[in-house]
């Protein structure tokens, strides 16, 4: 397999991997795919790989780690998310260390070319991208770039599920039809564990540990309203499978679609 000169590979064992998520920076896998670590989690016949496409320059610094240079940073932050996979025993971790000004110029391909790579070696059969609705722009670019590579593969190779996870922005605003929803519960030690290494974010101004666990607290509670709750952790995603099943469908006109049903079952609602 050839990648990037900047890029770099570790291997967490020999495990098939049947799970993979494709994320912008490093934590974003920690935040954006506890459901793709614990199906993966010391299960047989199961593994987990994490992709991150950017990195970690560039992102806000404070406490201990304010007078740190992005080069500096990005070390950092390379080291945390080795840490994060060593714990979770992820089966492979891929850090490609483009740019964000690279990952989001359109003209530059490398980017998907070495998605398209990682997705022809490990041949997931579940693919967990940022959702489409993500406010972040470098989140929405490497979405977008993985769409386009799973695009160039052979219908056949392609992973059978494409979900769109919660980042820089929740999902609880889909159609309840439409939310996919992941029981976490009893496994939020091991998902505190994995964040809880990325001290250069957490402690750097960003308690991304108690927003992640406190969100999916509240996808909990607030499922049902005529009803008790029934788990105590969820993870919501958005179903974007058939984006890498009908190669003609845009991104933009499936994404803006759900936007549509929200208008329509607000103004339901409303009358």
């Amino acid at each position: 397999m050839k990648l990037n000169p900047k890029a770099e590979i570790v291997n967490g064992g020999q495990t098939t991997v049947t799970e993979m998520c494709v994320a912008a920076h490093q934590d974003d896998v920690e935040l954006m795919c506890p459901q793709g670590i614990v199906r993966a989690y010391e299960k047989e016949g199961k593994g987990f790989a994490a992709v991150i496409v950017a990195d970690g320059g560039g992102s806000p610094r404070a406490g201990a780690f304010a007078n740190y240079t992005d080069e500096e940073m990005k070390l950092v932050r390379q080291g945390e998310q080795k840490e994060a996979a060593k714990i979770g025993k992820y089966a492979r971790l891929a850090l490609l260390n483009f740019s964000s000004k690279e990952i989001k110029a359109q003209a530059n391909s490398e980017p998907t070319k070495d998605i398209l790579a990682l997705l022809k070696e490990y041949k997931p059969e579940v693919l967990y991208i940022h959702n489409l609705a993500d406010k972040h722009p470098t989140h929405c670019a490497v979405a977008l770039r993985t769409i386009e590579a799973v695009r160039k593969l052979p219908m056949e190779e392609r992973p059978k599920k494409l979900y769109g996870c919660e980042v820089w922005r929740g999902l609880d605003w889909l159609s309840d039809s439409e939310k996919v929803t992941f029981n976490l519960t009893g496994k939020e030690k091991l998902l505190r564990d994995v964040l809880a290494v990325h001290k250069s974010q957490i402690a750097g101004g960003k308690r991304y540990d108690l927003a992640a666990e406190g969100r999916r607290v509240a996808n909990a509670t607030y499922a049902e309203s005529h009803g008790v709750d029934t788990a105590k952790s969820v993870a919501y995603c958005m179903d974007l499978t058939a984006l890498i099943k009908f190669d003609d469908l845009s991104p933009l006109s499936y994404i803006l679609s759900k936007v549509d049903k929200l208008k329509e079952e607000i103004t339901a609602n409303l009358k």
